[in-house]
């Protein structure tokens, strides 16, 4: 048998090799990005060192960045799935450093969330929600996307602008919004949480029984941004209403943070759906107090049409 090192020095030596390699090794120094960075180390990398580590510039190219090149996280056709490449001058050799893509952010956020709560559960269609896939073609539903669109810009510049709440109808795509406005941020690499609430509240009903309602408590009152899906679906007990979505609001508004709501009720429906408690008590002045910090960190917007349900 030939030894290995006397059939690569063959393949090495053919014509055909040496015009193949020479075509993938013009490749590689045309691109865009692996010039730039050439350019940024011109004093340094010699073409010796750029022939050392051809194969790690190589590596580079033909990854995804920005999530363009894969259809999701699971399909990623990066190296190590879920992080972007970025090349670096490192003690005289070309390395390549990794760094998570906006989606592997998303997925890791959710993932941390839900080991807290298992409230939050958002449907295929609502993860995957994207502005461009919005129907703009029905003028009810227009000027809530208007407004949802107008937060992500403008949240890169203030902070602590207003969240929206978003009331209307069945079916007409209030969550579908806040998947789009959260699938946005996190393109931004801003991560917020999106809370089923009639789900939530059973979930903090069932959480004296193992003590964990403090730590869902408090993810849920310091995410950066909150979306509170089909407020006004749930029996609301005074306990809930006050202790725990009070909390929940009255620390937001103290500390400034963006806060969504989607619900079938208008702000005054909602108020005196809050109004009556489980035992049927009439308590007009504590609902009065939640409808003040709802409509302190949002901004109303009506959203009609056909229900899309159907």
């Amino acid at each position: 048998m030939k030894r290995i090192d006397e059939t690569l020095n063959k393949l090495t030596r053919s014509p055909d090799f040496k015009a193949r390699y020479e075509k993938t090794r013009q490749e590689i120094l045309n691109d865009p990005a692996v010039r730039h960075f050439l350019r940024e180390h011109e004093g340094q990398i010699t073409s010796d060192i750029l022939d050392k580590y051809l194969m790690k510039l190589y590596e580079y190219k033909t990854q995804s960045f920005s999530c363009e090149k894969c259809p999701s996280l699971r399909e990623c056709i990066n190296v190590m799935k879920g992080f972007e490449p970025k090349l670096v001058w490192r003690r005289g050799s070309i390395d390549i450093d990794y760094h998570r893509c906006s989606r592997k952010i998303r997925d890791d956020e959710q993932r941390k969330n839900e080991k807290l709560i298992n409230s939050i559960y958002v449907p295929k269609d609502i993860l995957n929600a994207d502005f461009s896939n919005l129907d703009l073609g029905d003028l009810g539903r227009l000027r809530a996307i208007e407004l949802a669109q107008q937060f992500t810009e403008i949240y890169s510049k203030d902070q602590s602008t207003k969240g929206l709440f978003i009331y209307g109808p069945f079916g007409v795509g209030k969550s579908y919004l806040l998947g789009a406005v959260a699938n946005e941020l996190a393109d931004m690499n801003v991560p917020s949480l999106i809370v089923y609430f009639p789900e939530f509240v059973r979930e903090m009903k069932q959480s004296f029984n193992d003590q964990s309602m403090n730590s869902k408590l408090e993810a849920v009152k310091k995410a950066r941004i909150l979306m509170i899906d089909d407020i006004g679906a749930e029996a609301m007990s005074s306990w809930m209403r006050d202790d725990i979505l009070g909390t929940i609001l009255q620390f937001r508004m103290l500390e400034g943070l963006p806060t969504f709501f989607t619900s079938n009720f208008s702000y005054d429906e909602l108020e005196h759906h809050l109004t009556y408690s489980q035992r049927g008590e009439k308590e007009e002045l504590k609902a009065k107090r939640v409808m003040e910090r709802i409509k302190f960190l949002t901004v109303p917007v009506e959203m009609k049409g056909a229900n899309r349900r159907k």
